[in-house]
């Protein structure tokens, strides 16, 4: 298989960038997305030319962070699958791609495909700890929790924070992540303390970041690889 790969260059944040075009051939189908690149990169460095840098580690769709955007699509078309869990074989159809990052202010680029999503980090920290001494870890099952509300937080808790949704959001919103990692903990026992104070310290941070509102497009849930409900917006809005 062949390939024309339209690939985003991009030296620093504060440097502008362009899409640069290299070809690719005779690669196996059973090639995933990323192996692609790393066969595209053996290549560059042959010839000498700079690397193309994206971020990858786990590859098994666990970890998020492959933020790369194909054809226009966050983690490509195929629906609840990162781009590390792409294989060169879902583009049988399609000959030329179009290789970008994640495009929104909050998350600045590093260089080419790579970009910071600290600001999900500040998030999650802005929620801090429950500030109530409960002592030592209980026993795991010495607190009983119905299967709803668990069923529920485990639902939230699938989030690998990945940004697909801010990527894909016109407002550049990143209320998809936020409702996840409030639902997760209020849902339980342990979580329920404080929950609205937590709520209101990661969505002010989130403003803060400069992360847009949500305006119900719902392309969030249409992208996110684990996907993750709509619903858990309207759950954080509840709690407020």
């Amino acid at each position: 298989m062949n390939f024309t790969l339209h690939i985003w260059r991009q030296k620093n944040t504060n440097s502008s960038g362009q899409f640069v075009t290299y070809n690719v051939t005779d690669i196996d189908s059973d090639t995933s997305f990323l192996e692609m690149l790393d066969q595209l990169n053996e290549d560059l460095i042959e010839k000498g030319e700079d690397c193309v840098v994206f971020d990858y580690d786990c590859r098994e769709g666990i970890c998020g962070t492959c933020s790369l955007v194909i054809n226009g699509h966050p983690h490509g078309e195929k629906k609840a699958t990162t781009t590390c869990q792409l294989y060169m074989r879902d583009y049988a159809d399609q000959s030329e791609l179009w290789i970008e990052p994640w495009r929104a202010k909050s998350f600045p680029i590093v260089k080419d495909l790579a970009v910071k999503r600290e600001a999900f980090d500040r998030i999650i920290q802005s929620g801090g700890f429950i500030s109530t001494s409960v002592g030592s870890a209980p026993e795991a099952n010495s607190q009983l929790v119905n299967k709803e509300d668990a069923d529920c937080a485990f639902d939230s808790a699938i989030c690998i924070g990945c940004g697909a949704c801010v990527a894909v959001c016109p407002n550049a919103s990143a209320s998809l992540f936020v409702a996840a990692k409030i639902n997760h903990f209020q849902r339980l026992p342990q979580g329920k303390i404080e929950s609205t104070m937590r709520a209101e310290r990661m969505i002010n941070q989130m403003e803060q970041e400069g992360f847009g509102s949500c305006s119900n497009h719902r392309h969030c849930e249409t992208v996110c690889p684990k996907e993750i409900s709509v619903s858990n917006i309207a759950a954080m809005n509840k709690i407020l």
